[in-house]
């Protein structure tokens, strides 16, 4: 007996789909079209059986010869290639001859003959295959820690470090010259940590609510609110990390 099989449940099935009807679209059909039947019909029909209607008739004097069809060189070719088989060549100089002088050159032949050899460059084979690679990019060789600026700090690093700490100065002054005028104060250990607490309780709370929403967000008050209880929960982990991060805490006394 066969058992029937069905979908897994899911709480998305109950939402209701609307049916989509596709609509072919209109074949194309080119406005040539007749014109290029025509004239296929009538270049075809004409040698349908017995091939073109005209053709030129060769005359009797132009009959099939014999070797015709063979591919020849030119005669201007053939002559060359002739030639150079029954050309005489320069006659070899006497004993009596004086060679050509006066020639110079540029070469140094003192520099040639003590020149030293080319050492080959170094390398290293990696695998059995003998596929090698020169030794100094092969990670072998201690190349980086030999350089002059091994081991500094960048000069973008410290060109960031240095705003970094410029910013840093000016908010220390922005906030002594708050507190001065009292409208700052220092937050201590004990009130950071009542902050802290009341912020993460206030995080569970949120939690719970959004753990406790509906699955099926079918209507746009479900959406809004699930989207402003993960902002609210989102702003919250923000503020947490910020006041876990920084132990000195300024704030407007009111």
């Amino acid at each position: 007996m066969s058992k029937a099989v069905y979908p897994r449940e899911s709480v998305y099935n109950l939402i209701p789909k609307e049916e989509v009807h596709l609509q072919k679209k209109q074949r194309y059909v080119s406005k040539f079209r007749p014109t290029v039947v025509l004239e296929k019909k009538s270049t075809k029909d004409a040698m349908r059986t017995m091939g073109p209607a005209k053709v030129e008739v060769p005359t009797p004097e132009k009959y099939l010869k014999k070797h015709s069809k063979e591919l020849k060189l030119p005669e201007q070719a053939q002559k060359v290639v002739l030639n150079s088989y029954t050309m005489r060549k320069s006659a070899v100089p006497a004993r009596t001859d004086n060679p050509p002088m006066g020639f110079q050159t540029q070469r140094d032949f003192i520099k040639t003959a003590t020149a030293v050899p080319m050492k080959p460059k170094p390398t290293s084979v990696d695998t059995r295959k003998g596929h090698k690679q020169l030794l100094e990019n092969s990670g072998l060789v201690p190349k980086y820690i030999k350089k002059k600026h091994y081991g500094e700090v960048p000069e973008y690093l410290q060109q960031r470090n240095e705003e970094e700490q410029r910013a840093q100065e000016e908010y220390d002054m922005f906030v002594e010259e708050q507190r001065e005028q009292g409208a700052m104060k220092h937050l201590s250990d004990e009130e950071r940590h009542i902050v802290l607490e009341g912020l993460k309780k206030n995080w569970d709370e949120l939690h719970h609510d959004y753990q406790g929403l509906s699955l099926v967000t079918d209507n746009l008050s479900k959406k809004a609110r699930r989207d402003s209880l993960g902002m609210a929960m989102r702003q919250l982990e923000n503020d947490i990390k910020l006041i876990e991060r920084f132990k000195t805490i300024y704030i407007p006394s009111y």
